[in-house]
């Protein structure tokens, strides 16, 4: 399960994989704005990451990490969400991965700097779905869980230093077959 954090909009994305590969389950979005008390809000991320913890029963909940913009204060709002998404999956028991913006941008459209309308698109392909473009929180929340899915399905993910396949060879004989 993937979640794009937000006080105002919250995005959540699920998927399944297989030895096919990861298959398109749900998406959302919890759509905040009309609260006005920023700490119902909080209570609010909580229950419904709880909710969909017991519906979906995900193994793991990837989270995208806040940011620093121009404002202070929109980081430290942020940071409150995914807290509060972060300590539902906690009491829940779900193992949480937290991922860069840049970093699911860069596995899911191999840019870094992509917009939302990329990630969008790029998820639309790879889960073979069509979603329509209101929903750019939850494609990025699914963007977030396929960024987990390939950071964990990698042979190099647990490599100390990405930058060979000798020098993952070498580190993990036992990860390989003959």
């Amino acid at each position: 399960m993937g979640i794009d954090p937000g006080t105002n909009l919250l995005g959540y994305g699920v998927v399944s994989v297989d030895s096919h590969g990861p298959h398109f389950v749900d998406m959302g979005v919890l759509d905040l704005r009309k609260e006005k008390d920023p700490y119902r809000k909080l209570g609010l991320i909580y229950e419904k990451v709880s909710w969909l913890i017991d519906y979906y029963s995900p193994s793991a909940v990837a989270c995208e990490s806040p940011f620093y913009g121009k404002n202070a204060q929109v980081i430290l709002k942020l940071g409150r969400a995914q807290g509060a998404a972060i300590t539902a999956a906690a009491h829940k028991g779900v193992d949480v991965y937290e991922y860069a913006p840049r970093e699911a941008k860069m596995a899911i459209v191999g840019n870094g700097a992509a917009s939302k309308e990329q990630v969008n698109v790029m998820v639309q392909k790879t889960l073979g779905v069509s979603f329509d473009p209101k929903y750019l929180d939850a494609t990025d929340a699914l963007g977030i869980a396929l960024c987990h899915h390939y950071h964990i399905s990698s042979p190099l993910a647990g490599a100390k230093n990405r930058s060979s396949w000798e020098k993952f060879v070498s580190e993990n004989p036992d990860r390989i077959k003959k």
